[in-house]
């Protein structure tokens, strides 16, 4: 099980929680775990994310292995150049 916390502009596509508990153990199966239960997620899961890991940040590799007990962010996906 992981706890995953929502940035801002996610809790309300999430019930109003900003808090969530996910039995998954990749980011994959996470943002489908989070698709499943929170439908309104789906798209900003898609484009809008990126993932903290136990404080790495993770853009694009969605087949990282969340360890048990792993604390998630989901955070907004900065652009830069």
């Amino acid at each position: 099980m992981v706890q995953v916390t929502l940035w801002g502009g996610l809790v309300p596509l999430a019930g109003g929680q900003k808090t969530l508990d996910v039995e998954a153990s990749s980011i994959r199966e996470l943002f489908r775990k989070l698709e499943e239960r929170y439908p309104s997620l789906s798209g900003p899961l898609k484009t809008e994310v990126a993932v903290a890991v136990n404080g790495t940040i993770y853009r694009d590799d969605w087949s990282i292995s969340l360890p048990k007990d792993a604390e998630i962010y989901l955070m907004r996906r900065l652009a830069g150049g």
